[in-house]
């Protein structure tokens, strides 16, 4: 896949976020960068894996789910939103 500016723009409208000018060419870079490194898996033969295939044995360990009430990080973060309301972002609807 190639990276381009129209794609860069297509991903700016689809993630409601803003790309300053100037720094457009290094993030096209970057991400052809990423997809040129994804790709390279393509390139695997994984036809004899079993799909629950792990190097770890006796499966993936697992930890007790914990949960923390840190509010003041998502006000953080959704102060950046372009529109956020009760505690969600606020996007443009892709479906229809």
């Amino acid at each position: 896949m190639q990276i381009d500016i129209s794609v860069l723009e297509k991903l700016e409208k689809l993630s409601a976020l803003k790309v300053d000018e100037n720094k457009k060419d290094e993030i096209v870079h970057q991400l052809s960068d990423i997809v040129a490194y994804v790709e390279n898996l393509n390139e695997l033969n994984t036809s004899g894996l079993d799909a629950s295939f792990s190097t770890l044995s006796g499966g993936t360990p697992m930890r007790d789910d914990k949960t923390a009430d840190k509010s003041e990080i998502s006000k953080k973060i959704l102060s950046h939103a372009p529109k956020s309301e009760d505690d969600f972002f606020v996007v443009p609807a892709i479906l229809e």
